[in-house]
């Protein structure tokens, strides 16, 4: 009986060896799935949903009671942009708070002057323009999916340096809804959102520069970023104004034709 049982022993090994094997093999079959999914290309939506994207868009930034809420978006971005270059020019970012009133603040800490103090207050106005045109330029190559995925991977990053419950809401809703998207919307879905969020971006961008030159003009705003820049460089605030006017109307312009394919 001893030996029949060690040959049993040895067969049910060579069994578990086969489905280890099969296991990994499923894994890796996964693995290049996922990849190719990231790298792959995916058809642009019809001429007319892109025109039909920016449409929703425009009505998210234009009508003020809509743009009370949608504003937060583009705070995520405007923040967002602060924390990335403050991190780039080797300041240690302490944290990022997003406040109900769609104002933001990003605290970190360095040099108080400087190249790395002056990058990182030019980077909030500029942020969701750039970041559009980043967009529309992954859109134009026919990357859906790498731009919902870098998207979600950024959203994600940003979370963890939030410092207050409004902003962790705030992120949670929005990259939740990302990662929604990007995992259980079928292609034609994923492509109508990107597009929209793109446009969202580049039309966003715009308004907020306008709103500051307002708020300026009336004695506002003191400690805005280009009164901050204009303390820094020695240049006058309105000269930064005018840069963030002319990156946001470019990006839209530039963006806008890739997104529409002219």
């Amino acid at each position: 009986m001893t030996a029949p049982s060690a040959g049993l022993t040895a067969s049910s090994s060579g069994l578990a060896a086969s489905s280890s094997d099969l296991t990994a093999s499923s894994s890796g079959t996964t693995a290049a799935g996922l990849w190719d999914r990231l790298t792959g290309l995916q058809e642009a939506p019809e001429l007319w949903l892109v025109v039909v994207t920016a449409a929703v868009a425009l009505a998210l930034v234009a009508p003020h009671p809509v743009w009370r809420i949608s504003r937060n978006a583009v705070t995520i971005a405007h923040e967002g942009g602060h924390g990335l270059i403050a991190v780039l020019t080797r300041r240690r970012l302490e944290g990022i708070r997003l406040h109900s009133d769609t104002s933001g603040l990003t605290i970190s800490r360095g040099r108080p002057t400087g190249i790395g103090m002056i990058l990182t207050a030019a980077a909030g106005y500029t942020a969701p323009p750039l970041l559009g045109l980043g967009g529309a330029a992954l859109l134009a190559a026919h990357r859906i999916t790498l731009l919902l995925w870098v998207a979600t991977a950024l959203l994600l990053v940003m979370l963890v340096m939030i410092r207050n419950a409004y902003g962790a809401l705030t992120m949670v809703l929005t990259g939740g809804g990302f990662v929604l998207v990007s995992w259980l919307a079928p292609a034609d879905v994923q492509a109508i959102f990107a597009y929209g969020a793109v446009w969202f971006l580049l039309m966003g961008g715009v308004r907020p520069v306008f709103e500051l030159q307002a708020k300026r003009r009336h004695g506002g705003a003191p400690d805005s970023d280009a009164d901050q820049l204009g303390r820094l460089t020695h240049l006058h605030p309105v000269v930064w104004l005018i840069m963030f006017h002319v990156v946001s109307l470019c990006c839209l312009i530039g963006g806008g034709r890739w997104l529409l394919g002219l």
